[in-house]
């Protein structure tokens, strides 16, 4: 499942050729994908200029002219690909721009965007969603009213993190993987942010202590940045909308390195995994403690 960084990497891609674009026409292949897609859905986007490009948690928010906001999850393997001529009203773009190749299979939206550029959403597995909204309500649509802060916004701070973990019994790696504490944190990000802050992911959130929870805010910001800079990064079928891996996964300090001797300076442990809530946790036992 795409996290944070593959999302946000997803939406800058998508910024230059989608932002301030009319939608000439959109297509719709099919009535659903994880869930059924919304009604008239190729009509309401059709002559809809896009307004901005927006991400809450992992989704992305495409704000349009007509006051409606086109809500997008990429789900396991949905795909944001983009098409068209190399260079459109003056601006190359680059690595994001390819020719239009032919129709594939599991094209199931397609956006024609007015700069000639073209936009598809690509889903073998359809564990992806769209849905369409009120922009003045989107902040209360089901899937974003119960997120916590954005990780790399102000809302996200040592004092936030001390109070909701105050006398909880809850493992650290658990706790800061709830959307309703903080959105947008994953897995592979999570494990690698605990490797760094020294806490190992069993430890339970009561315990600890205001200097460790006040490393774990800017180690979090930090590993994110990080990974948004390298293009997030590819596991199984996540692409970025250029069709390229992304490289972080070059980077992991423990996730997926189980065996492998501990990166820490003069540590000498093996990373360890662990299975906590059907999801596979990486550690040093020997420097997070």
């Amino acid at each position: 499942m795409p996290e944070l960084p593959e999302v946000e990497t997803v939406r800058c891609g998508l910024v230059p050729v989608m932002e301030g674009a009319l939608i000439l026409r959109a297509e719709v292949n099919r009535p659903d994908l994880r869930w059924p897609l919304p009604d008239r859905m190729a009509e309401r986007l059709t002559g809809a200029t896009v307004v901005t490009l927006r991400r809450r948690s992992k989704y992305i928010l495409v704000d349009l002219s007509s006051d409606e906001t086109l809500l997008i999850h990429l789900g396991m393997s949905g795909r944001m690909l983009i098409s068209g001529p190399a260079v459109t009203s003056g601006k190359v773009l680059g690595q994001f721009y390819h020719d239009h190749p032919a129709p594939q299979k599991h094209d199931h939206i397609i956006l024609i965007m007015d700069s000639g550029a073209r936009i598809t959403f690509n889903d073998a597995r359809r564990f992806g969603m769209m849905d369409l909204m009120p922009t003045h309500a989107a902040d209360q649509h089901k899937l974003l009213s119960g997120l916590g802060p954005e990780p790399l916004g102000n809302g996200l701070n040592a004092a936030y993190l001390a109070l909701r973990f105050a006398g909880r019994a809850t493992p650290i790696k658990s706790a800061l993987l709830d959307q309703h504490l903080i959105a947008g944190l994953g897995n592979i990000y999570v494990c690698e942010v605990l490797h760094r802050a020294h806490i190992a992911p069993t430890r339970l959130t009561g315990s600890l202590t205001q200097t460790e929870i006040a490393r774990l805010v800017p180690l979090i910001r930090d590993v994110l940045t990080e990974a948004i800079a390298a293009g997030g990064s590819s596991l199984r079928d996540y692409r970025q909308t250029d069709g390229e891996l992304g490289y972080f996964q070059h980077r992991f300090r423990v996730y997926d390195r189980e065996g492998e001797p501990c990166p820490t300076p003069r540590c000498k442990g093996t990373i360890t995994r662990i299975t906590q809530s059907a999801r596979s946790s990486y550690f040093c036992p020997i420097c997070q403690l």
